[in-house]
């Protein structure tokens, strides 16, 4: 079955690399024309190299996401996909780990909020937002209170706005990804080893063994669920939640 996305406007947070990429490929793969939006100087290189308009932005920063988006005459879809996971152990050293509590927050919380503020002028009826949250949305991880505590707000935020949006047209809904092999976990499942004094590979056998799929998903595995909330197959589906995570948690 073919999607029909020739013609449309998608953008995508976070896509420099990671599930945001696998994302923005899938998207271009389907026949849409994608921006990318990264603070990350590699944002330009990934552009070019999967066939996307990119634009260097901090997504806390509501002038810069504003300058990002000004060119584009309209978006018809908008994944809020940029995200910060880092370990914030309560008893951590201070003020590192407030810094990085807060720092977490402001990126998944108040950057998903302002990018869609930015957006929404140049949305239509019909228009889709689509929010990356997370298994940990639904769960708790202990030493990741900032990041668990964001993608929570996330799920909140996505509720919020679809009940706002709807008499506008606009759907809203989010994706919530198991672990998946990307840097961001890679470096927290690193840290969880260094924390705990387990080899990182037993961890992973850990986390594997409570999925009912086996396995470590690739970025690729996760692009599916945001075309299919960006389909017209989605038309009367918002304000809901998505885990992909192979069977890690009961939804």
């Amino acid at each position: 079955m073919s999607l029909p996305f020739e013609g449309q406007q998608v953008v995508v947070t976070g896509a420099s690399r990671g599930i945001g990429r696998g994302i923005a490929e899938a998207f271009i793969a389907a026949g849409a024309t994608v921006r990318i939006v990264a603070d990350d100087a590699n944002v330009t290189e990934t552009g070019i190299a999967i066939g996307a308009e990119a634009r260097l932005a901090d997504i806390t920063d509501a002038a810069a996401v504003a300058a990002a988006l000004a060119d584009l005459s309209h978006i018809d879809v908008l994944v809020n996909n940029a995200g910060l996971e880092r370990l914030t152990p309560v008893d951590g050293p201070s003020p590192e780990t407030e810094t990085t509590f807060r720092r977490i927050l402001d990126i998944n919380v108040s950057g998903t909020f302002i990018v869609t503020r930015a957006a929404l002028p140049k949305m239509q009826a019909g228009g889709r937002i689509i929010n990356t949250a997370s298994v940990w949305s639904r769960s708790v991880e202990p030493l990741f209170a900032g990041y668990v505590s964001s993608k929570h707000a996330v799920l909140g935020l996505t509720k919020t706005l679809a009940k706002e949006l709807g008499p506008r047209g606009i759907t809203v809904n989010a994706v919530c990804p198991g672990w998946v092999k990307t840097e961001a976990s890679l470096r927290s499942l690193k840290a969880m080893s260094e924390r705990s004094g387990r080899p990182e590979q037993d961890l992973l056998d850990e986390i594997v063994a409570t999925q009912a799929l086996p396995g470590f998903m690739d970025p690729s595995d996760i692009a599916g669920p945001y075309l299919f909330f960006a389909s017209p197959w989605a038309n009367n589906v918002t304000a809901q939640s998505l885990g992909v995570d192979r069977g890690e948690v009961p939804w």
